[in-house]
């Protein structure tokens, strides 16, 4: 899904020159991110393995069919598979191979039970699927990296409004994280929530003001939009149809992307 993130903001950016001129970097780039995402993955799993005994007992590192010596090498082999793609497409690439693999570690060692400071790092990572794919096709001409720029935030704003959403549902399970609904209330928390959503919305105005996307990325939007601000009215009283109907208008705003980069 990584991959088809990178090559869904290629789509963006370039229209048709995503299976032309920019085919190669765009594909660098999305199995670099794909490979990220497959070594932030085993992160994950090497290090929630003694909680993993309890809520995941058929994971390969609990069973013992992968040894933590095998775990640790394949998330090498994938960072630095991802690191080699990412050079390829280009010099950004690479980089952003680098920030995302010390991101995902300060994730899984200390930030993932912060609550707060671990809902910033995935609504990052999310919104930076389509920075890769702004990266790889940058040349000399702007337009393309302030499309991506543009859904990359909007992806954080949205993905970041939907964690601590998802946070406030889960108040009453999260025993071993400090959550932002935890710290404040739920009450507090949803308008941070709710903030973020309608910070998207403002935002979504600005490739059609600045012209960047086809006049049809507006009409699409649209409802995203509205979709957006009916869940920021939930996001503290009603947190699981909030966050479900963010990743729907997520959805929505994504085609809406594509249609202002493809006509």
């Amino acid at each position: 899904m990584s991959g088809v993130g990178v090559a869904i903001g290629g789509l963006v950016a370039v229209g048709a020159g995503a299976w032309g001129t920019y085919a190669w970097p765009l594909l660098y780039a999305a199995l670099a991110a794909a490979l990220s995402t497959a070594g932030g993955n085993g992160l994950n799993d090497l290090f929630d393995r003694e909680t993993d005994r309890v809520n995941h007992p058929d994971r390969p590192l609990v069973t013992g069919a992968v040894t933590v010596g095998e775990a640790k090498s394949f998330i090498l082999s994938a960072f630095v598979a991802a690191g080699a793609l990412g050079g390829a497409a280009s010099p950004w690439c690479f980089a952003l191979v680098l920030v995302n693999a010390a991101v995902m570690y300060a994730y899984e060692s200390s930030l993932k039970k912060r609550g707060a400071p671990g809902n910033v790092v995935i609504a990052y990572l999310v919104g930076s699927l389509f920075l890769f794919a702004g990266f790889a096709v940058f040349r000399t001409d702007p337009a393309p990296l302030f499309r991506t720029g543009v859904l990359a935030l909007l992806a954080f704003l949205a993905t970041l409004g939907r964690e601590i959403t998802k946070d406030i549902e889960d108040m009453a399970g999260d025993v071993d994280r400090r959550t932002l609904p935890q710290r404040i209330g739920a009450g507090p928390a949803g308008r941070f929530a709710a903030a973020a959503l309608v910070a998207g919305v403002a935002l979504s105005a600005v490739p059609w003001v600045t012209t960047v996307l086809h006049p049809a990325y507006a009409v699409v939007v649209l409802p995203a939009d509205g979709m957006f601000i009916y869940a920021a009215f939930y996001s503290a009283t009603r947190p699981a149809r909030s966050q479900r109907v963010t990743k729907y208008a997520m959805v929505v705003a994504l085609i809406a992307f594509l249609a202002g980069g493809l006509l």
